[in-house]
């Protein structure tokens, strides 16, 4: 792995040293300053000539600070002669507007890829894209991984607490996956239909499914505001469920979400560490179970370095968001 060099930016540091310490490298040295203007400068303090360089950096609040970074990264590994850049991107910005819902609106999760591709990058490891076919927005490799081999560990492994287990999907979207999941845990299934209303504002609808009497775990890819979830939550309980734990892979948390969530009856949140939780959920911090996803990343940065199978890693779970 002497050729091999990861890299973090200003916000996943933590997850980038778990990373390292899964593949057996030390993170990389490098600053990310801002000029008195606000422009972003990053300095490499290691010598990457002829290298393959991955750096990890979510693209999460502050959304458009972080994405500049990982540009100019780019740009500066490029310019030192880096034989390989990979864009590792735990959380993908921008990626709930990938399509023309509406007239007179971007892409902008496609003008982020132009970016990308632009900035000359060779490859992308993204984890639990919003949509799966922003694959397809780019010109370059995209791994897309998922975080359900940590989940599905986790709730193996306290599954006796869960007793009769029903697998509900808020999002449509989400229903392979939640299928998956529950046919790996031995669970029931269920499934919500909600419309959006506005950015913040969800309506729910009708719950197909049984969940009488029932702990419902609601599996979707992320939590922005936490409406949805916790509308979910309250038409589960409203038809009879014992309990209710979220879990999502991406805990945005944004607006009012910490209020949303301390308020509802979820009792247990479980997310992963693609973006940084620290210091940002007090409110929330006794439902609060954060697992980390540096194995998988790092285990998936190995075999690109080897040119191994990536879909090996997740044989044995649900997979990726279709």
């Amino acid at each position: 792995m002497a050729e091999l060099k990861v890299f973090a930016g200003r916000n996943s540091k933590e997850l980038a040293h778990t990373v390292c310490n899964e593949i057996g490298v030390e993170l990389g040295r490098a600053r990310t300053n801002l000029f008195p203007d606000g422009e972003v400068f990053v300095k490499l303090d290691d010598d990457v000539r002829g290298r393959d360089c991955y750096v990890v950096i979510s693209t999460c609040d502050p959304v458009n600070d972080n994405l500049m970074e990982l540009l100019v990264f780019c740009d500066c590994l490029r310019r030192a002669s880096a034989k390989t850049v990979t864009m590792v991107m735990p959380y993908y910005g921008y990626g709930r507007q990938d399509r023309k819902d509406e007239g007179r609106v971007p892409i902008t999760a496609k003008l982020v890829a132009n970016l990308i591709t632009a900035s000359r990058a060779d490859r992308v490891l993204a984890m639990d894209l919003h949509a799966a076919q922003i694959q397809g927005f780019f010109d370059i490799p995209v791994d897309h991984l998922s975080a359900t081999p940590v989940f599905f560990d986790y709730f193996e492994s306290i599954r006796n607490e869960l007793s009769d287990l029903c697998l509900v999907s808020p999002d449509v979207g989400n229903v392979k996956v939640a299928e998956a999941m529950a046919n790996l845990l031995d669970a029931d299934l269920a499934i919500i239909n909600k419309r959006r209303l506005t950015g913040d504002s969800v309506k729910v609808g009708n719950l197909i499914g049984d969940v009488r009497d029932k702990t419902v775990l609601m599996f979707d890819d992320m939590i922005s505001t936490g409406g949805t979830v916790v509308e979910a939550a309250k038409l589960v309980m409203d038809e009879g469920a014992k309990d209710v734990i979220c879990a999502a892979t991406h805990a945005v948390l944004a607006g009012r979400a910490m209020e949303n969530l301390a308020n509802s009856p979820i009792s247990k949140i479980v997310v992963t560490d693609t973006i940084p939780t620290e210091g940002r959920c007090d409110g929330i911090k006794d439902k609060l179970v954060v697992l980390s996803v540096g194995e998988i990343l790092g285990q998936a940065i190995k075999r690109i370095h080897e040119n191994k199978s990536i879909s090996e890693l997740f044989v044995r779970t649900a997979g990726a968001k279709r």
